[in-house]
């Protein structure tokens, strides 16, 4: 063949680095979906092979989709697979849904080695079994090399609403609960680049929170509304909700358990725990009369779970926290990024 000439990609077998050609639709593109994709995620749907799927959910149905960037790709606790997973799953939990079916687009950089592409997507898909949650539709990009970070993935989850939560049904005299500690999957991303070492390690909070607000639902506690803490921490998320719901937030700051590790690294860092991203957490507002009873639920899935603060009238909607020896600060949204590229 001359050199001019154009040239045939090689057999998928002759790959173990992502080429450009698995972007382009054709043979290459086939192959790895084959090969990779639908062994990592199987489901009816995708034994279908067309363009999309076709689903019959009943009653209510909650959609939610999210971008996952983290880097680097595995870290302690978990990975970009699993953690796609997670975020979505707990995203329609907050919504008051059971996942039920997610679609998934890869943007893949030219050179990342076919083993890391395996291993994170059989992540994903071991991930998503566990949730109960089928992939039933997908796409795949490859970008040029230096223009991506190996692989980022954006996903979209549909699920069937049992109860509607949200932050507009937030109320004065709810209480606050945490359904753990704070900070493990920032800190654990963190730690996981290198840049810093200390004296302890750090494990991603990262799974799914559906059983936690699930159960109860099932209990059938007053609960109004549940949001989890990812970006931005427990601090960010509840000046969000507070603003959302017009109200205010007064929270115990010795209440809110914090893992000596993540301690002794916002130490280091100069960060506070508060504003550090939780990937396996959630609030849930109860009423008052039933936050005792929730707080026991809660705590059947992590002992470390806690009564947090309360909700109280306030026309400004701040967020304030008590520290250990009585002083209040007010606790307000980030102004900028404090961890790039958690999630």
């Amino acid at each position: 063949m001359s050199d001019e000439g154009p040239s045939c990609p090689a057999p998928f077998a002759a790959y173990d680095r992502v080429v450009l050609a698995h972007g382009g639709g054709g043979r290459a593109t086939h192959q790895l979906i084959e090969t990779l994709f639908r062994k990592a995620f199987d489901s009816d749907e995708l034994r279908e092979a067309h363009d999309g799927a076709v689903l019959a959910l009943e009653g209510p149905t909650a959609v939610c989709t999210d971008g996952f960037t983290v880097r680097p790709l595995f870290f302690e606790g978990g990975d970009i697979g699993s953690l796609a997973v997670h975020g979505i799953v707990n995203d329609l939990a907050c919504c008051g849904a059971i996942a039920e079916a997610l679609t998934v687009s890869f943007i893949l950089e030219e050179g990342l080695p076919l083993a890391t592409l395996e291993r994170v997507a059989r992540s994903l898909g071991a991930a998503a079994r566990a949730c109960n949650a089928r992939v039933v539709a997908g796409d795949t990009k490859v970008v040029e090399r230096g223009r991506g970070d190996g692989v980022y993935i954006a996903c979209t989850g549909l699920g069937r609403v049992r109860a509607r939560l949200a932050p507009k049904r937030i109320r004065p005299g709810q209480r606050v609960i945490l359904s753990g500690s704070a900070g493990e999957h920032g800190i654990a991303v963190l730690l996981a680049r290198g840049d810093v070492a200390i004296g302890s390690s750090v494990k991603s909070d990262s799974r799914e929170i559906s059983s936690i607000v699930h159960g109860l639902i099932d209990a059938d506690v007053a609960l109004s509304c549940a949001r989890d803490p990812t970006r931005g921490g427990v601090a960010t998320a509840l000046c969000e909700l507070a603003r959302t719901a017009k109200v205010g937030v007064r929270i115990d700051e010795g209440s809110v358990a914090v893992s000596d590790g993540v301690r002794d690294a916002c130490e280091l860092l100069g960060l506070d725990p508060l504003y550090v991203a939780c990937e396996g957490r959630v609030l849930l507002f109860v009423d008052e009369s039933d936050a005792e009873r929730a707080l026991a639920i809660v705590r059947a899935f992590d002992a470390q779970a806690a009564l947090i603060g309360e909700v109280c009238q306030d026309d400004d909607a701040l967020v304030t926290a008590v520290g250990p020896f009585g002083g209040e600060r007010v606790l307000d949204m980030l102004s900028g990024e404090q961890l790039p590229r958690i999630c």
